[in-house]
């Protein structure tokens, strides 16, 4: 008697061995779902291999800024740098709560040092006030909605109408000039608020944004089934609205004024109150990730002038002429810009 069986008569075992084709079937379905997990796994290797191996090739057409960075700035001595950064997605990383988007200590703390060197603005898509309640640094420029509101420096150049700028001053005695060119569009834009959000309500996980000077309509939480209704809702609006049209972004649909002006406006006009306008010694320096700042970096490559950054870590078509993975290496670019300033004014 072999051992096993000597040993489950000691025990008074009753019940029979397993029969071998039950113990097969099981060890093959072991083996089966080992297989599919290793296969699947194998699956996802080769598909990251593509992706690095797509996004190394995008890299030679859009190098990095930080590797390319002394480069760079060999090319800045002599000029005046000027810095403009987006917000969401730039300066803090793209969040589900869009009221939460904020940014890190050491990021602001990178803002404030390379604003103590170099003119900085902050354009986004956001309300001003709303960008400044996440920035809370009173050393650089604000354009909100998308630059149609605008608190830049006090200088207010001939060639925009002053019917839309206001002078006024801080609680620091700084003067500032308010510039907000589609300040007619606000009565209609209050009116677009409110159906919207009576249209809208129905629908489960979209957030209406007010940016004042344009609405934003976040369905990053909408369900794909809810999107088509959603969108059909928005357009209905906007059909009774004929001078706005509607724009996209990241999980985002945009109402915007129909009016010629966008972020590389924005640009245009920081530029001129700083003094820049058909300057040679100045070098903008725009770091984006979204498609609006593409009209910002149109401008830049338009003009041969300046370096516009686009921030992204997947392959994508863009105006830019550099490249920055994510906010991180944002953070490590500002850092760089400042020691770089320090450092060669010494």
């Amino acid at each position: 008697m072999g051992n096993f069986a000597r040993l489950k008569q000691a025990m008074g075992l009753q019940r029979a061995v397993a029969n071998a084709e039950d113990i097969e079937s099981i060890s093959k379905a072991r083996h089966d779902r080992d297989g599919a997990a290793a296969a699947h796994n194998d699956d996802n290797d080769e598909l990251l291999t593509a992706t690095q191996a797509s996004y190394d090739s995008w890299l030679n057409e859009y190098p990095s800024a930080m590797r390319c960075f002394k480069g760079m700035m060999s090319n800045a001595k002599g000029k005046r740098i000027v810095v403009f950064l987006d917000y969401d997605g730039t300066l803090s990383p793209i969040v589900n709560d869009p009221d939460r988007a904020f940014m890190s200590d050491p990021m602001r703390s990178a803002v404030r040092e390379v604003a103590k060197r170099f003119p900085t603005a902050i354009i986004s898509g956001r309300s001003r006030d709303k960008v400044y309640e996440f920035v809370k640094l009173d050393e650089v420029y604000y354009a909100g909605s998308h630059g149609m509101d605008i608190r830049g420096p006090p200088q207010q150049p001939k060639s925009y109408d002053d019917k839309y700028q206001t002078r006024s001053v801080d609680k620091k005695g700084n003067e500032f000039v308010i510039f907000q060119p589609a300040q007619d569009f606000l009565p209609a834009i209050k009116e677009m608020l409110k159906v919207l959000e009576k249209k809208t309500r129905g629908i489960q996980g979209v957030v209406i944004e007010d940016n004042r000077f344009c609405i934003s309509v976040h369905y990053r939480h909408v369900s794909e089934s809810d999107y088509g209704l959603l969108h059909e809702n928005v357009q209905s609006v906007l059909g009774k609205y004929p001078h706005f049209h509607l724009t996209k972004g990241k999980k985002v649909m945009e109402i915007r004024p129909s009016i010629k002006w966008n972020k590389g406006h924005a640009l245009e006009y920081l530029l001129d109150t700083l003094g820049f306008t058909d300057s040679d010694n100045v070098l903008p320096v725009y770091i984006g990730d979204d498609r609006t700042d593409e009209d910002a970096f149109k401008v830049l490559k338009s003009k041969g002038l300046g370096y516009p950054i686009i921030v992204s870590s997947v392959p994508r078509d863009t105006m830019a002429a550099y490249s920055l993975r994510d906010p991180t290496e944002v953070l490590s670019f500002l850092k760089s810009l400042a020691r770089w300033r320090e450092n060669s004014s010494c």
